[in-house]
């Protein structure tokens, strides 16, 4: 993902990121930026979630976010943006 790519994600994921605080309080290991970057690689890819490559964070926090983001339409708001990012 690039930087300007980044930049038009970042303030929807923090966004969604301070209305849905961590019960627990753990705010997670994984930076979302590499998040996303794993999303995009299992799409493009098509790998199995099981088998994401070592320097992507783990399958159990990658699919927890994909789920969480596809469930609640964020990832449609991602979607559009870089649409639109694209198209520019």
């Amino acid at each position: 993902m690039t930087d300007a790519q980044w930049a038009l994600i970042e303030p929807v994921l923090m966004a969604w990121r301070a209305a849905h605080p961590s019960v627990s309080g753990h705010e997670g290991n994984y930076a979302l930026r590499e998040i996303v970057n794993a999303i995009r690689y299992q799409g493009r890819i098509g790998v199995q979630w099981d088998y994401l490559p070592h320097d992507l964070p783990p399958k159990s926090a990658t699919y927890y976010y994909f789920a969480k983001w596809r469930d609640d339409g964020t990832d449609k708001t991602i979607h559009d943006r870089l649409r639109w990012h694209l198209r520019e």
